[in-house]
């Protein structure tokens, strides 16, 4: 039996849900709608290992009495449920405490037109195809001299729907598709083994990197992994791959949201107007980036979005901020709101990156008598309020300008308000995700060896 396609709503039942919520005693409301669709299929080994696909839809709506805001989700689209959801919302919001900072957009704050983002690839990948795609990547990846086993190609392809609608004349929708493909591998024997990958990642299925790059690639880089040695303790010049440096500027972004900054939880919340950077550091968000993995033409409180250097020559500019942290600040939201169907919104970066420098890689290296090139970082060991970091760490020993050795089973440690003011990019920045940065340099880190 087919299965029946789930199709949005018509655009008068987010507008009826809202009616009924100012009807059950509502003062102001918004109602978001969301439907996805997605394929995922891997390979392994030359054998099919999954395929999957799912769809599904969801409607939230937020209510407000005075300053009070609760929260219902249904997948139950039939008007008398949707009826009877509003009242349910209206009977929660009395009974919740008081939030001062809630409250839904004033007009004047409100996006009235957006461009067209690109944001949509029309084109709907079969599962053959996909597994084509992996089946490719890891033919590339076992065909690399020195490869012994692998943990599988993986393909996918999603599309999302997004309808947003609120009590103070705000209606806006629009489409969101992703691909993407990657590949794992390893290399060596026993427990000489080494782990390795790649992946690729885009809206629009066209814009992949090719296949037999991705496993090609792979292949390459678990191969020059084999043989790692440990390192002495030392403070030197540590750089940061293209692969691993984004990390560093999601630091950046969790220190800069709205809500740490004001509950006093981030290690920059006094730095506003101040260097926090070196000199000629700019770090854009730019959620009106065509086919951008982070873009979006409003946000999740129907605010304009806008591009803003973050960073400028240096200098912190702007805090990530909704509605509810511009009140808490006393400052003017700056479009960054993102939320669910059945929670608050919340600040988040769209298409985050440090631009590229004017070096390239293998000059950053150039001068480096002895340092640590990083490929791969592991665990989670950064303090958000005092800025302290140490991660596990993975890569390349640079001696004399060049790397020499794979090392493995070390940490780099430091404090990020030290690394920012000593970070120099590299001019190879790449998108591959929604957060980016080029190859980076910072001297005078710790490493230590395990």
């Amino acid at each position: 039996m087919a299965k029946a396609k789930i199709t949005a709503p018509d655009p008068s039942l987010l507008a009826d849900l809202l009616k009924w919520a100012k009807a059950a005693g509502a003062d102001a409301a918004d109602a978001l709608y969301v439907n996805g669709e997605s394929i995922s299929v891997a390979q392994r080994l030359g054998k099919r290992e999954k395929l999957e696909s799912s769809e599904g839809r969801d409607l939230g709506l937020r209510v407000f009495v005075g300053t009070r805001q609760a929260f219902v989700s249904s997948t139950d689209f039939d008007p008398k449920s949707l009826r009877a959801l509003a009242s349910r919302a209206v009977d929660m919001a009395r009974v919740v405490p008081e939030d001062p900072v809630c409250g839904i957009a004033p007009e004047e704050l409100l996006a009235r037109k957006w461009p067209d983002l690109d944001l949509n690839d029309k084109s709907r990948p079969s599962a053959k195809k996909l597994l084509a795609m992996a089946a490719e990547a890891e033919d590339a990846a076992r065909a690399v001299k020195g490869v012994t086993n692998s943990e599988g190609a993986e393909a996918g392809w999603g599309r999302t729907s997004v309808m947003l609608a609120a009590s103070n004349g705000f209606s806006g929708g629009y489409k969101r598709s992703g691909s993407s493909l990657s590949c794992s591998v390893l290399a060596g024997e026993g427990t000489g083994m080494e782990r390795d990958y790649e992946w690729t990642s885009a809206v629009h299925i066209e814009d992949l990197m090719a296949p037999a790059k991705v496993g090609r690639n792979a292949g390459k880089f678990v191969v020059r992994r084999l043989n790692p040695r440990k390192t002495q303790s030392a403070r030197v010049p540590v750089i940061y791959d293209r692969r691993v440096s984004g990390g560093l500027v999601s630091h950046l972004a969790g220190a800069i949201n709205g809500r740490a900054v004001a509950r006093g939880t981030s290690f920059l919340k006094d730095r506003m107007g101040q260097r926090v950077f070196a000199e000629g550091i700019r770090i854009l968000d730019n959620p009106l980036r065509k086919r951008g993995l982070g873009s979006r033409p409003f946000d999740a409180e129907g605010l304009q979005t806008t591009r803003r250097a973050v960073i400028d020559d240096g200098v912190l500019t702007t805090w990530f901020l909704d509605l509810a942290a511009a009140r808490q600040l006393n400052l003017k939201p700056t479009g960054h709101a993102a939320r669910g169907v059945s929670g608050p919104p919340s600040p988040t970066s769209s298409n985050l990156y440090l631009e590229k420098g004017k070096v390239s890689v293998e000059e950053l290296i150039g001068d480096i008598k002895s340092g640590l090139f990083i490929t791969d970082m592991i665990g989670h060991g950064v303090n958000g309020v005092t800025g302290d970091y140490s991660r596990g760490a993975s890569g390349f020993w640079i001696e004399k300008g060049e790397l020499a050795w794979p090392v493995s089973g070390i940490t780099v440690a430091g404090n990020l308000k030290d690394m920012f003011l000593k970070m120099t990019p590299a001019n190879d920045l790449q998108f591959k995700s929604s957060t980016n940065a080029p190859t980076v340099r910072i001297d005078g880190m710790t490493v230590a060896g395990s």
